[in-house]
């Protein structure tokens, strides 16, 4: 149990608004449950969340102890008042998010936790979806992951059956996702398929693209299809048949035509013009294709799933319908 005594300061204020200073990784949701059951006390007496507290009264706290202690990587979620999170669909087994460009999926490097299985696990918890306290070995998780500043559909498991299904899918290819990203010039020819060997360069973050297989390299394939085409760029599908970091940018750039943004793999001479920063590539379909049983999923066996509010698509070709 936590005690505070009101000084003078926090005096005048509402009991809501003193714990959201004091006790900032209790969200809102949990802080009314916690008053019906008298868990959180004025005075040793039941109160409500807009009880205006006056110097001398004492709030007792009856928490559980990481509500007061920093947050670790998997419990980043208690600090998040309101989710960012952009449903595409849920359902009671999977939860497919539309990551925002910008927007890590894991913890990455600098230890940043304000990441999107972060505020999925925070949109669960809130709903009333997912209670940790109930799974103590399973936490909702994410089956794929894009680059940061790639946005897009990213699939997450609200069940460890579920996760232990998608996984094996994955493994097996039998999910078909492609992405939309404007290039700079017009690839010729305007549809194919790119296929080499690509290595990940850990110390760089970048990769290279071979013809014959190298130590340490994969097997990559992208094929891809120009949707349209005005001035200087086009507007391009491409299909991975294949996961590697950095696929997409890597081939389209061997062709000819880096992405629009990319300064990894393009020139900062094209992008400059326009000002992006950001590679403009978003992964905006997601089709299940079983080609074994997939157990509690086989529901989602042939359906596909799109984002259709993509930024940099209706800033370019605003006349184009995904």
């Amino acid at each position: 149990m936590r005690e505070y005594y009101i000084t003078k300061n926090d005096s005048g204020q509402r009991l809501n608004k003193f714990l959201e200073k004091a006790v900032p990784l209790l969200s809102g949701g949990m802080m009314h449950k916690y008053l019906r059951l008298k868990r959180i006390k004025v005075n040793n007496k039941r109160t409500e969340a807009a009880y205006k507290l006056a110097e001398g009264d004492s709030v007792q706290l009856y928490l559980n102890d990481e509500y007061f202690d920093a947050p670790k990587e998997e419990e980043a979620f208690r600090r998040i008042k309101t989710p960012r999170v952009r449903v595409v669909y849920e359902d009671e087994h999977i939860l497919l998010a539309d990551k925002a460009p910008g927007m890590v999926v894991h913890a990455d490097e600098h230890g940043d936790t304000d990441t999107l299985i972060a505020h999925i696990q925070a949109y669960l918890f809130q709903s009333g979806a997912w209670n940790p306290d109930d799974a103590a070995s399973f936490a909702p998780a994410l089956c794929n992951r894009i680059d940061r500043n790639t946005g897009g559909i990213v699939i997450a498991a609200k069940t460890a059956e579920a996760l232990r299904i998608l996984n094996d899918k994955i493994k097996d290819r039998e999910m078909e996702k492609r992405y939309l990203c404007i290039v700079h010039g017009r690839p010729k020819p305007p549809e194919g398929l790119i296929e080499n060997y690509l290595r990940r360069d850990e110390k760089r973050k970048q990769v290279t693209l071979h013809r014959t297989r190298v130590p340490g390299a994969k097997t990559a394939r992208t094929r891809y299809r120009t949707l349209t085409s005005h001035d200087r760029l086009s507007l391009v599908e491409c299909e991975l048949l294949t996961g590697r970091t950095h696929q997409i940018r890597a081939h389209m750039a061997s062709i000819g035509c880096p992405l629009l943004g990319d300064g990894k793999y393009g020139t900062n001479e094209l992008n400059r013009p326009y000002g992006e920063t950001g590679q403009a590539l978003y992964a905006y379909s997601l089709t299940f294709r079983f080609a074994q049983d997939a157990g509690a999923l086989q529901y989602l066996n042939g359906k596909t799933f799109k984002v259709k509010d993509i930024p940099f698509v209706k800033k370019y070709f605003p006349n184009f319908k995904p």
